[in-house]
């Protein structure tokens, strides 16, 4: 089969409305060798990097609930600040990456995301302000 392993995708792609992180960056437990006394931290299958998750709003309003995003890095990652009086983080994730996979408990298809980096999320507007017409200025 020539497609293996996680989806390449572009964070617009995935979530056009943008992103929010609630909470904060957690280790993600590796379930099969850690013990009830002894939390083992997961590593990545590719890089042998540290696994971390963030939980994810889908700004998306058709959006439900919230999900995990998984980072790998050597040390936790820092999340950006929230704006003042914001209470979610707006984020936007570089060297995203989606999973397909068949939900045991359901038998639905679910997504695994999984990206490179987080950072903060860049909010330029899209296209020309209503009502102003630049054409004329832009073709000069």
């Amino acid at each position: 089969m020539a497609v293996q392993g996680p989806f390449k995708v572009a964070f617009g792609d995935v979530f056009p409305f943008g992103a929010f992180i609630k909470g904060g960056v957690e280790p993600v437990r590796d379930f099969d060798r850690s013990t009830r006394e002894n939390f083992v931290q997961a590593r990545d299958k590719e890089s042998g990097e540290l696994v971390w998750a963030v939980e994810v709003l889908d700004a998306d309003p058709a959006a439900k609930g919230t999900f995990k995003v998984k980072l790998t890095a050597p040390v936790q990652p820092v999340m950006p600040e929230a704006p003042v009086g914001f209470p979610f983080v707006p984020v936007e994730f570089d060297g995203l990456s989606v999973t397909p996979y068949v939900n045991s408990q359901n038998n639905r298809l679910a997504y695994s995301l999984k990206a490179a980096a987080m950072r903060p999320a860049n909010h330029k507007p899209q296209g020309r302000p209503a009502g102003k017409d630049t054409a004329a200025k832009d073709a000069a």
